[in-house]
């Protein structure tokens, strides 16, 4: 930073071998002066003009501002995470004190920040992940010589013992609103917010108060059952438009309220996985009536030992039909099944109904087996209501939206929400499959999703 002249061409061409070795654009080589630039007067896009703009720009900063000057206006705007931007009120929002009070282990905190503020954040971000970043910060400074080795072991020893605010923020649907500023930020850049925006989104807040109530008292309910958080999320899947959005059962719980489990907690999904599974098993022929045998069955050779899948109450009833399967969300028979279609069929049918986390690639396939029936692999709540929106929607994918309209200060529409674009992922006659066979059975069915909304 002190030595370039707003552009490093070092960075740049390490990031063009990162980007041509990627096969996409995965780095960008920015230096200080440019993100100061794409933050207050640019864009987040990630286009060969914008970033010959930014350099330009960053050249003539570099000529009329000190080092100092410069550094001081970065870190005067730059994100922080949540609503925080620059490190002032960060400090404050953080820690309720100065920059200028703060100890090396906080200061090394709120250094790591920036560079991801939405995955690093302690209150939003992904839990702990502000820690591992917080010892890469110590490190680099012990290693350029800033701390000692013994300055670095202390701070790492209060790592543990940092003190963040617990201020109250009252914020409607706020795991919502850091989620459509995310995509936000992502999308046009971090300056564009920061000048001012109106930004309609698809949240019916009647419903959003409602369902937060709902977590609430179903998480008072479990507490016999150490269950100590929950999350809901509703969308319309005739339009993709996300109704309600619950991150936690309460965002200012200090111990991980902030946590938003809707889009950023990977979970084991278990037997929500099973709907899908049948759907791609009747894809290729298979009935509510074909009869799988509820048997105690070993799976040799899965992994590095014997897969023995067993139902939720431990009982096995010998021939069933795939409906009395489904059902009664019975085990055995899904892994048999899950073995007759083939894992990949199955991993790319929950793939292309939005689970991102199921493509089948060798790894995941590899690291799944078997047990991806049973919800042996992660995804995200918010992935998940993209799923079953498509059996609520006739069969057609429509991605989630957040946003309905963006202007400006001025009122200048920068972004409307157009008829929304449909991909049939199931067909009509798979759905009818579906409805016929499961309710014939009168114990589970899918026909109570088409209410308007698909709820998980």
């Amino acid at each position: 930073f002190y030595d370039h002249w707003g552009v490093d061409l070092r960075g740049l061409v390490r990031a063009l071998i990162s980007n041509v070795e990627a096969g996409g654009v995965v780095a960008g080589g920015s230096t200080i002066t440019q993100q100061l630039i794409k933050n207050v007067l640019l864009t987040s896009e990630r286009r060969l003009s914008r970033k010959i703009k930014e350099a330009i720009l960053a050249y003539q900063v570099e000529k009329k501002y000190t080092k100092k000057e410069i550094l001081g206006m970065y870190l005067n705007e730059a994100p922080y995470g949540g609503t925080f931007s620059g490190v002032g009120s960060a400090s404050m929002g953080y820690y309720g004190k100065s920059p200028k009070d703060l100890t090396l282990i906080e200061a090394a905190i709120l250094a790591g920040l920036p560079q991801n503020p939405p995955r690093f954040s302690p209150f939003i971000g992904e839990k702990d992940a502000w820690k591992g970043r917080t010892r890469d910060v110590l490190r680099r400074m012990r290693e350029d010589e800033y701390i000692t080795e013994a300055e670095e072991e202390k701070a790492l020893a209060q790592m543990d013992k940092v003190k963040f605010q617990s201020a109250r923020e009252n914020i409607s649907a706020p795991h919502f609103i850091f989620y459509v500023k995310r995509q936000l930020e992502e999308e046009y850049g971090a300056a564009m917010l920061n000048n001012g925006v109106k930004v309609t989104t698809t949240l019916d807040l009647d419903l959003q108060q409602k369902a937060e109530k709902i977590v609430k008292d179903e998480i008072k309910n479990l507490k016999d059952y150490k269950v100590g958080n929950g999350a809901l999320v509703a969308t319309d899947p005739t339009n993709g438009e996300i109704i309600t959005y619950v991150g936690s059962y309460d965002y200012n719980d200090n111990s991980f309220g902030k946590f938003d489990i809707v889009s950023q907690a990977n979970r084991q999904p278990g037997s929500t996985l099973k709907p899908i599974e049948y759907a791609a098993a009747f894809e290729k022929g298979y009935t509510p009536a074909t009869v799988l045998m509820d048997v105690k069955t070993t799976f040799a050779n899965q992994g590095d030992e014997d897969y023995i899948p067993v139902n939720y109450d431990g009982k096995y009833r010998g021939p069933v039909q795939v409906r009395f399967a489904l059902g009664n969300s019975l085990n055995v028979p899904a892994v048999k099944m899950l073995a007759m279609i083939g894992l990949h069929d199955f991993m790319e049918r929950a793939y292309t109904m939005g689970l991102d986390s199921m493509e089948p690639t060798e790894a995941n396939m590899n690291k799944l087996g078997l047990s991806a029936s049973l919800g042996g692999g992660e995804t995200t709540l918010l992935h998940l209501a993209q799923a079953y929106g498509v059996f609520a929607n006739g069969g057609k994918k429509v991605d989630l939206e957040g946003v309905l309209e963006i202007k400006d200060f001025n009122g200048k529409q920068i972004f409307k929400k157009g008829k929304p674009k449909e991909k049939e992922v199931l067909s009509p006659e798979l759905l009818q499959t579906f409805e016929v066979g499961v309710k014939y059975q009168g114990l589970f069915s899918l026909a109570t999703l088409k209410i308007g909304r698909a709820h998980v």
